[in-house]
């Protein structure tokens, strides 16, 4: 149970950004939690709410199992809010009809804005709103409720009841994503104007708070921290460190699949910087045997999981009353894996720190930074005092490479996709893009194609180029990189990397497509 004064819990109906809520209401100085939608009114209780949310989910409300909740809820007396499933949900409990929308939104719709107080407050009457929805509320009779916003084809876009005990509003929009531009004041309004919160929440209470339930958790048992040299690995030793001093002990797994020079940055950086135990383990050769002739992305990721498991057992083998693996996993590895509260959520694909783990782990886990999204985790790293050339370097899959040379993995593939990598950053940095991207990365696509190099023809490889802005990595637009960046880019690897004659640039968007290839 958090020791929080102020709390609000989000119902996790199954929704891709149902922790996206969480983070939402976070920044506006309030504790949120995802909870199980089958958390009894007694529970919620418990928690003495300022209020609560209802997220958005795949389902139906009248199709057969889909998530529900108590409708006792909505007696507590405490705010609610409802977004997209979460509003359709609370309407159909209340008595309202829900249905199949004759025109399903998806995307930017204008909503027109009937109340300006409460949860409208300062926001105007026409604006912008990201819909995603096929069902929608198709009638509320005279139950009480008021309408607040509609849209074209959608004319119960955002509603209140305020009836009785209770108080629900709902929309059916997602205020939580930027594509909302407004949706933050929303939240905001609903925290500050509905629920009267005040708003003490900080990111070193969740520190403190991490650190107390890491040492509940472990006792005076030993930790291995799979340390990988990126910013969440980072972060989440340096929080284990805080909370268990020399009772950490880092490993570093050389898999083969690391970027150019990874392994003697990191032995450097940690070893220097932290002061703590570090074991490198050299398993290039077992991982790359692993995925000798392996296509399929899942089962490459499940593989590389079991390796990383095996590694840190034979490690642990070396230090006394190691009965803990910590890792770095962040909410968009666990919710990309399906595994969200409700237990509802789509399997994008699987993480090897999540879906990925074999069942007989041998360890127990220790995930501090889970509930937690990327720019969270960086505040986190400030907070703790790690330096900036580790809080602000670009994200890094666990899978490494392998999940960025499509098809089967190979060392000469991978010595390949390193050089054009390493050309890549390097011009990224140079034109001072580093930290005004997201991530960018090189892809080796299983594609050769004819070219012309000193009047003679080639049939070469074909590199991508991938760079994304965002703030969480739920969701993450197409850096426009300059024309004369992408040109140095693609001139530099095609001329110094042998075996390219070809590069492109990806310009997909997350969604639909994911920020990593495979």
């Amino acid at each position: 149970m958090t020791t929080q004064t102020e709390i609000v819990p989000i119902l996790d109906f199954g929704s891709q950004t149902a922790q996206l809520i969480a983070r939402r209401v976070r920044e506006a100085g309030v504790y949120s939690i995802l909870v199980n939608p089958a958390i009894s009114p007694d529970q919620l209780r418990a928690m003495n709410p300022v209020g609560i949310i209802l997220s958005g989910g795949p389902a139906s409300v009248y199709e057969p199992n889909a998530p529900t909740c108590d409708p006792a809820i909505f007696d507590l007396g405490v705010p609610v809010l409802g977004i997209c499933y979460g509003m359709q949900l609370a309407a159909h409990l209340m008595g309202g009809r829900v249905d199949r929308a004759n025109h399903r939104e998806f995307g930017r719709a204008q909503l027109d804005v009937r109340s300006s107080r409460e949860l409208f407050a300062a926001i105007p009457d026409r604006t912008t709103v990201w819909m995603s929805h096929g069902d929608q509320v198709q009638g509320l009779g005279d139950l009480g409720f008021e309408v607040l916003a509609s849209t074209p084809t959608c004319p119960y876009a955002a509603v209140r009841l305020i009836k009785d005990n209770r108080r629900f509003f709902g929309v059916q929009f997602h205020p939580e994503v930027t594509h909302t531009p407004h949706g933050k004041d929303l939240l905001s309004n609903f925290l500050y104007e509905v629920c009267k919160a005040k708003g003490a929440w900080r990111i070193a209470d969740f520190a403190n708070e991490a650190a107390d339930t890491i040492r509940r958790q472990v006792g005076d048992a030993h930790v291995i921290c799979g340390l990988s040299g990126g910013v969440d690995s980072a972060v989440c030793a340096a929080l284990l460190h805080r909370a268990i001093g020399d009772r950490l002990h880092c490993v570093f797994v050389d898999t083969g699949l690391l970027r150019k020079n990874e392994r003697q940055l990191v032995e450097t950086t940690f070893r220097d910087h932290f002061h703590i135990d570090l074991h490198v383990a050299d398993a290039e050769r077992d991982f790359l045997g692993d995925l000798a002739g392996i296509t399929d992305p899942q089962e490459k990721r499940r593989r590389i999981g079991k390796r990383f498991i095996d590694v840190f057992k034979h490690a642990a083998a070396e230090i006394p009353n190691a009965a803990f693996l910590a890792q770095g996993t962040l909410y968009p590895d666990v919710i990309e894996s399906g595994h969200g509260h409700a237990g509802k959520s789509a399997n994008i694909k699987l993480h090897h720190n999540v879906g990925g783990l074999p069942k007989d782990l041998g360890f127990k886990l220790v995930e501090p930074l889970r509930e937690l999204f990327k720019d969270e985790v960086r505040a986190l790293g400030t907070h703790l005092g790690l330096p900036d050339t580790l809080v602000w370097r670009h994200p890094f899959p666990g899978p490494g490479l392998a999940v960025r040379v499509l098809g089967e993995v190979t060392k000469p593939k991978c010595d390949l996709l390193r050089d054009c990598d390493e050309i890549l950053l390097e011009e990224i940095v140079a034109a001072d893009l580093y930290r005004k991207t997201s991530q960018v990365f090189a892809v080796l696509l299983p594609v050769q194609s004819v070219g012309v190099m000193g009047d003679g023809r080639t049939y070469e490889s074909t590199v991508a180029i991938r760079a994304v802005e965002s703030q969480d990595f739920m969701t993450a637009d197409w850096s426009r990189l300059p024309y004369d960046v992408l040109a140095r880019i693609s001139s530099r690897i095609i001329n110094e990397v042998r075996g390219v004659n070809r590069v492109v640039y990806d310009i997909s968007s997350k969604p639909p497509a994911t920020i990593e290839w495979e």
